[in-house]
């Protein structure tokens, strides 16, 4: 990408593109917004059938959001924030592709859009600094930049398991779910995976499956999500200050604004405080906001630890089963040194009767 000040003049004479933009999510989108304003020529394409990015083809049961709403939301444009109302704390996905579709009407974006078009080659030519893109479909593009924004886990990988490819039953990958929604009433069911989009669909899954297994390798530190609608007084008290909130989340050290600013060490406090705050931060939800509890929490540690066993602490709480809350408790890393997990009800679904833990 160009510097804004250096004024390219579209070269459409002799079919050079200003700009190529790989993906039509949320970075895809914008560049193609921030282009044409420019007055660039420019062209996005999208190997999904519609905008979206993530949210197109992530559609597993319980899928959302874990930053929130209000903040997980375009800011280039005042009256997009204004006019855009969601419903809950942390949006499902079926509201943000709604939006992303809103965005993409709203500001006459999809004229720029291929659909169903694979990029297979970008090849960069230093004597005429051009780049040559090579579509799938036989067609190549020339162009001054090409601007990938086709996301770093675009590409699903499905485990080399020994047997898939002759089992008879449905087999899903949760990046590629089909758009009519899967039944699970009364089924069998597997899931291998318990990272963030595992922590979403198995407390759904588990309320219609027969029975379910839980595939685990790796045990990850949740914290609850406390989602919930928003009310329009809160919508408009926040509307009523957006620009404050979007400067601070600038500033702040998750890029999230609505924050607290923690000013004790974890190790300062006495136990029973630190535990409190612990507790505030737990019932509060969101994992930017645990985090925050203390300033150390990424710096020190011996600080780190009392918080990864305040969490271990509250699975063995919530968990009846004490081999299994004990599966559920990572010990191998630091909390925080993996993404930081927010769930509902995920280890609440571990006390169901139609639920099993496997470690493997």
């Amino acid at each position: 990408m160009t510097n804004e000040g250096q004024q390219l003049k579209p070269d459409t004479a002799s079919g050079v593109l200003d700009a190529v933009v790989v993906g039509a999510g949320f970075a895809g989108m914008y560049m193609v917004k921030r282009l044409v304003d420019l007055g660039r020529t420019v062209r996005c394409y999208e190997a999904g059938s519609n905008v979206g990015g993530t949210w197109y083809w992530n559609r597993y049961p319980g899928a959302q959001c874990d930053v929130e709403s209000l903040e997980y939301s375009y800011s280039f444009a005042a009256d997009l924030q204004q006019e855009w109302n969601w419903s809950r704390r942390f949006a499902p996905q079926p509201e943000i592709l709604k939006y992303a579709n809103h965005v993409a009407d709203r500001f006459d974006l999809r004229r720029h859009i291929q659909f169903d078009t694979r990029v297979d080659s970008a090849l960069y030519d230093a004597a005429t600094t051009l780049w040559t893109v090579k579509l799938r479909n036989g067609e190549t593009v020339r162009t001054r930049f090409c601007i990938m924004a086709s996301g770093n886990l675009s590409t699903p990988r499905v485990p080399d398991i020994p047997g898939l490819d002759t089992f008879k039953g449905e087999s899903h990958h949760s990046s590629r779910w089909p758009a009519g929604g899967v039944d699970f009433e009364g089924k069998r069911v597997a899931v291998i995976g318990t990272g963030s989009t595992g922590i979403q669909i198995i407390p759904v899954i588990a309320k219609s499956a027969a029975r379910l297994f839980v595939f685990q390798r790796s045990p990850n530190f949740i914290v609850p999500a406390r989602n919930g609608p928003l009310d329009a007084d809160f919508l408009r008290e926040y509307k009523a200050v957006y620009p404050q909130m979007r400067h601070t989340a600038q500033q702040s050290q998750f890029g999230v604004a609505d924050l607290p600013m923690p000013t004790h060490a974890a190790l300062e406090v006495s136990p029973e405080e630190r535990d409190a705050r612990y507790e505030l931060m737990w019932n509060r939800g969101s994992h930017p906001a645990f985090l925050t509890a203390f300033n150390d929490l990424l710096l020190d540690e011996a600080a780190n630890a009392t918080a990864a066993e305040f969490v271990r602490r509250k699975i063995r709480s919530i968990v009846e089963d004490p081999r299994v809350a004990e599966l559920l408790c990572p010990f191998d890393h630091p909390l925080g040194a993996r993404r930081l997990c927010v769930g509902t009800d995920y280890f609440e679904t571990y006390n169901r009767p139609n639920v099993t833990l496997v470690d493997v």
